[in-house]
């Protein structure tokens, strides 16, 4: 399979296609649907795969369509939605910072969104619309106060990360001293939205996160071919006519929001905005950020843990964040190990 291939349209106009890339994408989303088919039907109450896209077609009867419709589905396009965000975010910040460990989970973005949450939680006892939006909120304004303290004539990728680890230091820091306030009943319901979970997700989560992905990721992809041109350095990108900061300034508000939004509808879901890019990039063995694939790979990454956490422990359904986080730790160690025998780190 040969990759790049140049296609060039009667009009004159040529485009390049990397058709292993395609490839990748394609199985990636046919892995990702198939999966929320499969964990659309799975439950207390089974439905075969073909009842699943006959109901899904409008042709199921009342109960299935109660159950899979009112029930169901909507966790599943959470799970889509936040994989997909958390996965183009991921690759964003890798790409930006130009090292493998740049990612939300490292920087602390994931842990600003929670002191945002823990807030209204402990201190305003807010309503789940709260929580989401003090989420977002913390999230937003941790990822500007990161690229503000990284900034001396432009952002340095290292920089970028080492400021980060300190942020994220200080608000988990501030995070547990908020736990210590809260009474038991709001210390159990922070310590359940912390874990990361798509229990009981409806509706209300989905039209906000699918708005924003609507309009961030077509602006994201977009700007592919510039992310690309930055990673060769800020020199080369000015000579090629790249308006450096802008775009990074751009792309990292963009990063911000997805991120935030996603760990406003999910709660802090570990590892898969590092794992997606890195597993991505394996798959398609091409150079630049990979959005697209990384977009797929988060979707169908999240969408496969959530049925794990649902299936593989019993009667007992575990939050999704506790399987991505032991997964992802597994390939934290894995990607630490590879980095350093190749002498990077």
């Amino acid at each position: 399979m040969k990759s790049p291939r140049a296609v060039r349209s009667p009009g004159g106009l040529s485009v390049r296609l990397d058709v292993r890339s395609l490839v990748v994408v394609a199985g990636l989303l046919l892995a990702a649907l198939a999966a929320s088919v499969v964990l659309i039907g799975t439950g207390d109450f089974a439905i075969p795969a073909g009842d699943v896209l006959k109901t899904l077609a409008g042709g199921g009867s009342a109960s299935q369509e109660f159950i899979i419709n009112e029930l169901r589905l909507p966790r599943v396009l959470v799970a889509l939605l936040v994989g997909a965000s958390l996965g183009v975010g991921g690759a964003l910040f890798q790409a930006i910072s130009r090292n493998p460990l740049g990612s939300p989970d490292v920087l602390g973005l994931g842990q600003g969104a929670t002191t945002g949450a823990l807030v209204m939680i402990v201190l305003f006892s807010g309503s789940a619309a709260q929580v989401t939006a003090g989420a977002l909120v913390g999230g937003l304004v941790t990822g500007l106060g990161i690229y503000a303290l990284a900034w001396k004539r432009g952002v340095h990728g290292y920089r970028l990360v080492l400021v980060g680890i300190g942020v994220s230091a200080i608000v988990t820091g501030v995070n547990g001293y908020l736990m210590t306030r809260a009474d038991i009943v709001d210390a159990a319901r922070a310590l359940v939205w912390m874990t990361g979970s798509l229990e009981g997700r409806d509706w209300s989560q989905v039209w906000p996160l699918l708005v924003l992905c609507a309009v961030l990721v077509p602006l994201v992809l977009g700007n592919g071919r510039a992310l690309k041109m930055m990673e060769m350095g800020d020199d080369v990108s000015y000579a090629l006519g790249v308006r450096v900061e802008r775009v990074r300034m751009a792309l990292l508000v963009a990063a911000v929001l997805l991120t935030s939004a996603a760990t406003a509808a999910a709660g802090p879901v570990g590892f898969v905005a590092l794992t997606a890019p890195q597993l991505a990039r394996r798959l398609t063995r091409s150079p630049g950020p990979n959005l697209l694939p990384s977009l797929c790979m988060g979707a169908a990454l999240l969408v496969v843990s959530d049925w794990a956490s649902q299936r593989l422990f019993g009667a007992d359904q575990m939050p999704v964040g506790v399987v991505t986080n032991v997964v992802g730790g597994v390939y934290l160690l894995w990607l630490l190990v590879s980095e350093r025998r190749a002498g990077r780190i």
